[in-house]
């Protein structure tokens, strides 16, 4: 039986891939379209869900905070060409993800985390998980609300949803 973090990560995974399923079917101008809102542009929203996950990769992985942080700055200024180029980055991180779980016995182990915002804690492994899951949760809610300034639908994405679906097909 699949851990839940683990099972939580399979649906940000999915999530992902369907949003950006939803942006794929749009004209490819909407990915640089300015929206005033959290982000000025689609494009900005997924490259900061990407430098996020990345980041916390790098931590699971075993690199320091603060140092993850700052290797990941840059991903987040970073704006893609391309939906295509978007979907590679995000399921080339997802098999680099699988790996890594493949390789964890104890999801609840616990670390020291030395967050340089709110400071150190012990963390475990699985609560960072579901943190990055939310807060992927939060920005395709972002996503969601600039598709619809931008005159378009967006897709339902839910964990809910995600329970009935067969996983997306990998996009890119």
């Amino acid at each position: 039986m699949t851990a839940i973090p683990e099972e939580m990560y399979k649906y940000h995974t999915w999530a992902n891939q369907t949003i950006l399923g939803r942006i794929r079917e749009l004209p490819a101008s909407v990915l640089s379209q300015e929206v005033n809102t959290s982000f000025p542009t689609l494009a900005h929203a997924l490259s900061h869900i990407y430098a996020v996950d990345q980041m916390w990769y790098l931590v699971l992985t075993g690199m320091e905070m603060p140092e993850a942080f700052q290797a990941t700055r840059p991903l987040n200024e970073r704006i893609l060409e391309s939906l295509d180029d978007y979907a590679h980055a995000y399921n080339e991180l997802a098999e680099q993800f699988s790996t890594w779980f493949q390789g964890q016995p104890d999801l609840e182990q616990s670390m020291l985390l030395n967050n340089p915002f709110a400071g150190p804690r012990q963390t475990r492994l699985s609560e960072m998980l579901l943190h990055l899951v939310n807060h992927g949760s939060y920005h395709r809610g972002n996503v969601s609300t600039m598709l619809r300034q931008l005159g378009h639908a967006s897709t339902m994405n839910d964990y809910a949803l995600y329970w009935y679906q067969e996983p997306a097909a990998t996009l890119g």
